[in-house]
Parts: C-alpha cells; structure tokens; sequence
C-alpha cells in the first residue's frame, strides 16, 4: 500500500524570512503530480483546525499538498498551533505575504522541495479569507497558476480598514484586535497601513481579479459572519473564468480549532468541490 508522506520544511523569501511549510504527497512511484499551495487568513496558521487533515486529502487525492505558514503570521514552528511571535505579528504586511508566497511558487518551480514528486506546470492556488486576497493578487501576476481556489475571501484590503483602527494608526502608531479564541490582545502596528497605502496599486484585489484568466473556483457561504458574502458576487462578476460555489458553515464552512474530528458534511462538501475543480482543471 502505497504510504502518505508528511515533509516540515522552510523556504526563505527575498526579505530572508523563513516561510513554514508542509508537503504531504502519496509515495506511490507514480509520475509527477499537480501541486497545490493553500495559503491561511488572517490570525490563522497551517495547522489550524482541520487544514491537516484537508492536506491529506489532497494528497491522496493525487496531488502534491503544500501548506504554508506566512512569515509573520505570528505562529512559530516549535508552537504550530500558538501565535507566541506577536510581535512579527503586529509587523505583518500584505506585500510581506505575498513574497512569501512568492517564495513557495519559486521552490515549486526550480523542485527544491524535499522528495515530493512535483510537476512545476501544474500549479494551483487556494486561499482562505485574507489569504484569498493573496492568492487572487498572486495568479494575477504569475503565469506558473494554472487555476485559482478561494475560500470566503476577501474581495479587497484597503477598504477593510476601519475608520477607528485608522485614527489608532494616526494617533498612535497601532491598532488592537481580540483574539476570541485565545483571548489574547494582538496588536497590528502602522507598519501594516503605511505599507499598504504606499502599495495600493499593488494590492487592488478587485482589479487583480478583473484580470483573472485561469479557471477560477469561488466558494462563499451566506451565513459568513466574518466575510459578507456580497465579497464572493463581486469577485465572481469580476470575471468570465470564475464560478461560484455556495457553501454552508459560515466562513470555515463549519470546521473549528482544535479539530478531533469528525469533518462537518459542510466541510466535506467545500473539500469534495475543490478536489474535482482541481482534477478537472489541472489535468494534463
């Protein structure tokens, strides 16, 4: 019986940060498989929840899983299920994330990472929330994506600002959020608005997805209480490539942290969805 391989590994981007990552494949002695890289959102990490176990799937699905960790997110590999790095946290950016990510798709495609059975012209991406916005800003730019997944994205960033986290910024120098899981106080620091001002043209989600031009799977739930599913018709309009698929469970379509099982009917239905996008759409 073939085994399933779970590989920890690092890639570093261009500002020398170590990006976290894991590679689940099936070692099988088969040919080289399509890769799929799932970027996380906001406060969340690789090993959130039941994104493990959603990496397994993949790869026993026939592909080549990566899941990464952004180099700020605030979560370190000795504590994967712990942000006790908040003060990278409160120094995270949007352009940060994408040279991450960026930095992943560079090891993809030169094979640099540990034994997987990659083949580097079949990529897909997938991104969850925030991350959505990354990814969406990623396939836009780079012609190594080959298709586009994204789950209860964003449909922008700059607008998300609030004006009291905006007067925080200007009065103070940083803005505080409520962790509602940990009951931590995590700060975002200025760093993260100046950034994104100076960036904007950079980091216009909805004019990245005006130029999608791969297949594109949006899956949105209506009952998303973090992002309004008003985000999913406006990306999906943006584009004759991207198709809608309406989900349950909220904005992790039923999936929480900790995970001990079993996955929510939402969930399988979300994971089903995205694995036949996948097949159908990186297929040789």
């Amino acid at each position: 019986m073939a085994d399933l391989r779970e590989i920890p590994c690092s890639v570093e981007n261009a500002r020398g940060d170590a990006v976290d990552c894991d590679v689940r494949f099936v070692e099988d002695g088969g040919p080289d498989r399509p890769v799929v890289v799932f970027f996380h959102g906001f406060k969340g990490f690789k090993d959130w929840g039941p994104f493990p176990e959603w990496g397994r799937r993949l790869a026993t699905s026939g592909f080549v899983s990566i899941h990464m960790n952004a180099s700020y997110n605030g979560v370190h590999r000795d504590q994967p299920r712990a942000f006790t790095e908040l003060d990278k946290f409160a120094e995270n950016t949007f352009t940060r994330e994408l040279d991450d990510l960026r930095a992943v798709l560079d090891a993809v495609e030169n094979e640099t990472l540990p034994d997987a059975p990659i083949d580097p012209d079949r990529i897909g991406l997938l991104g969850h929330s925030r991350g959505g916005g990354t990814v969406i800003l990623q396939t836009e730019r780079d012609d190594r994506v080959g298709a586009l997944v994204t789950w209860s994205s964003v449909s922008t960033f700059v607008d998300r600002f609030t004006d009291d986290q905006i007067d925080d910024w200007e009065t103070q120098g940083y803005t505080e959020i409520q962790n509602s899981r940990t009951g931590q106080t995590m700060r975002l620091n200025k760093t993260l608005y100046d950034d994104t001002m100076a960036h904007a043209d950079e980091l216009d989600v909805p004019g990245a997805a005006e130029q999608i031009d791969v297949p594109w799977l949006v899956v949105h739930a209506r009952d998303d209480a973090s992002v309004d599913f008003g985000a999913a018709q406006t990306l999906t309009g943006a584009t004759d490539t991207a198709t809608l698929m309406e989900a349950e469970g909220g904005h992790t379509f039923g999936g929480a942290h900790p995970f001990d099982g079993p996955v929510p009917d939402s969930l399988k239905t979300v994971w089903n969805g995205t694995i036949n996008f996948f097949h159908t759409h990186l297929r040789e």
